[in-house]
């Protein structure tokens, strides 16, 4: 099983979806896609006049921002996607976490701050998927999942996509972004363990937005994924990238 994760911010390029949807239409195999929000739920809140607040990196997620990120993630980022999928030849739907109880979750919690809206997940539906994998149907997941007394409520998408691929026992999981893997000098790592990264990261080789993506990897192989790989496009139709594993 192969899961990917999409950058939200990826998903406002033509070209990339072009590909990425040719290279799903390629697989051989089973393919369960999550995708991300990128620029697109910060600009809508602009538009809306809505104030972005994050706490540690975290979005803090209001009653109106939240309407923001489901409009966003759950309407055109999950629908511009399997629209790509589906011009390709692949059967693709789209579905949010709160489709059919697809995703449940808890509130997160913060040790100084609400963060509102965000969640954790606790619990996948792993039937709803496997039964439209079995008609050849490519399932599209928006991190929109259903939290405590019903209600909506956001979750990362890396989380998501880790959650999914522990619950499926995925062979890999794949964080496909504009990132062609973890670099310095110009080189990419192609394999990386624990203790590398954090060496990588005492050196500040690894920085700014890298961190939460080596992080979600080596989370996803520390709880039980096969691999997890940091990739982009390129990477993706080449086999490269860099490959992490627990050691």
């Amino acid at each position: 099983m192969h899961i990917l994760k999409i950058s939200g911010d990826k998903l406002d390029n033509e070209e990339f979806l072009r590909q990425f949807a040719d290279y799903i239409a390629a697989q051989a195999e089973p393919v369960v896609i999550v995708h991300g929000g990128g620029r697109g739920i910060a600009d809508l809140q602009a538009r809306l006049g809505l104030p972005t607040l994050k706490v540690d990196g975290l979005r803090v997620t209001d009653a109106g921002s939240l309407v923001a990120a489901e409009m966003v993630l759950s309407g055109v980022a999950n629908k511009r996607l399997v629209a790509a999928l589906l011009a390709a030849g692949v059967d693709a739907v789209g579905l949010s976490g709160v489709d059919g109880g697809l995703l449940r979750c808890r509130q997160k919690l913060h040790p100084t701050a609400d963060l509102g809206y965000v969640g954790e997940i606790t619990a996948v539906r792993t039937d709803l998927i496997t039964n439209l994998l079995a008609q050849g149907i490519t399932a599209v997941i928006s991190p929109i999942s259903l939290g405590p007394n019903h209600h909506p409520y956001n979750v990362n998408a890396d989380e998501v996509a880790c959650a999914v691929a522990l619950a499926l026992q995925a062979d890999l999981l794949d964080f496909v972004s504009n990132v062609p893997g973890v670099m310095e000098n110009g080189r990419i790592f192609p394999h990386l363990t624990l203790a590398q990264c954090n060496s990588l990261r005492e050196r500040d080789v690894i920085i700014g937005g890298m961190i939460p993506k080596v992080q979600a990897a080596l989370d996803a192989v520390a709880q039980g994924v096969a691999q997890a790989r940091i990739v982009d496009m390129g990477g993706l139709l080449s086999d490269g990238g860099t490959w992490f594993s627990g050691g």
